[in-house]
């Protein structure tokens, strides 16, 4: 079977993690604050490491102050931890559609949805596709509210110019091992604004406090720390960080491998018309996480199901978070989102990461058969 994603390591990967090994740091030492300078040249923000794309997700709600009878204002196409996070927080999820071409969420269906107790519109960056940042950007501002960007699909992508991490209130990422880079479990946060990166930092260390200037209890010895609000540990150690840090030297190779991938299925599909390819807005670049097409919805299971048989690791993304038995016991069962709908009863992952080029090329044409012939 060909997964749809796959980790792309290579000898200077291993080389790195097994110095790590060999160092005196196995969780928190000198290569975390390596790895975080590294990508605050890559995402244009400081940034911190966290153990998780989740957990920079729950981070970045921490940094904002989200709590009980806050709204976010977040799209239905994502993985529910965009969703999740905030949820456990006691904030009210809000639902609005996305764009038909884009899966992204819809600027227009935010301005409409935002209320006194909106806190942030999460807009979430589908396939690696940068949402519309400046729209949403002029959005918050106007409102007064924080704009937080699920960036777990998109490290390395460019909007208008600018890297992804550099435009929101607080970027989330995920390192996963089938995104676009990975530490194996792991995900960052970066910030444009430095009291959120310092309140989403401490929130990932367990709320510890080392600054004396900042005690609030006095006249304890040099090993004193305190906790003034509640934090988790949310830690990535060196050795992830090792990997890290060579998987960042290497990112514009993912990315020409991952647009080369990108164009072979173009190429592959010319002349169909029952495939819909993903949407690329001229202003942005991409680092593409998936290659989403859409098929007739009446043949989208018997495609996926022959895909499968024939050994291509197909997947679906995603299921509508709205329709989620969790969400759907708290909010309006009467909700209907025909963009976010209509797209994932069409949406088909195909195979997306860059050791494809490594098979013969005959692959993208044999995929593109299959779902033509069926």
């Amino acid at each position: 079977m060909i997964p749809y994603g796959r980790h792309s390591i290579n000898e200077d990967d291993i080389a790195a993690v097994v110095t790590a090994l060999k160092s005196d740091w196995l969780t928190t030492g000198p290569l975390v604050e390596e790895f975080e300078a590294a990508l605050e040249k890559i995402v244009g923000a400081p940034c911190i490491s966290v153990s998780s794309g989740t957990a920079a997700l729950h981070c970045a709600y921490a940094a904002i102050g989200l709590g009980p009878g806050d709204e976010i204002i977040t799209p239905p196409i994502t993985f529910i931890a965009t969703q999740a996070t905030a949820a456990l927080f006691g904030a009210t999820i809000v639902f609005v559609d996305v764009q038909p071409d884009t899966a992204n969420i819809d600027p227009q269906a935010v301005e409409a949805a935002i209320t006194p107790r909106t806190k942030a519109i999460v807009a979430v960056d589908y396939a690696g596709h940068p949402a519309d940042l400046d729209e949403l950007r002029a959005i918050a501002d106007r409102h007064g509210i924080f704009l937080i960007e699920d960036a777990a699909h998109s490290i390395g992508s460019i909007y208008k110019g600018r890297p992804v991490g550099s435009i929101a209130d607080v970027t989330a990422f995920s390192f996963f091992p089938t995104k676009n880079l990975t530490t194996c479990e792991g995900g960052a946060v970066s910030s444009i604004h430095p009291d959120l990166l310092l309140k989403a930092k401490r929130f990932s260390r367990q709320g510890l406090i080392r600054n004396p200037e900042e005690f609030i209890v006095k006249g304890e010895g040099p090993w004193h720390q305190e906790v003034h609000e509640f934090g988790l540990n949310y830690r990535l150690p060196d050795v992830l960080c090792a990997l890290g840090l060579s998987q960042l030297s290497r990112l514009k190779d993912i990315k020409r491998d991952r647009d080369l991938v990108f164009a072979r299925y173009v190429d592959a599909f010319q002349g169909s018309e029952t495939v819909t390819l993903p949407a690329v807005r001229t202003y942005v670049d991409p680092i593409w996480h998936l290659f989403p097409i859409r098929v007739p919805p009446n043949s989208r299971e018997g495609i996926f199901i022959k895909l499968r048989e024939k050994g291509f690791g197909v997947q679906v993304n995603y299921f509508p978070v709205h329709l989620q038995p969790v969400f759907r016991k708290d909010t309006d069962r009467n909700q209907v989102f025909p963009n976010a709908e209509d797209f994932y009863g069409q949406e088909i992952s195909l195979p997306m990461w860059p050791g494809l080029l490594d098979f013969d090329a005959g692959i993208f044409d044999a995929i593109a058969k299959v779902i033509r012939d069926n």
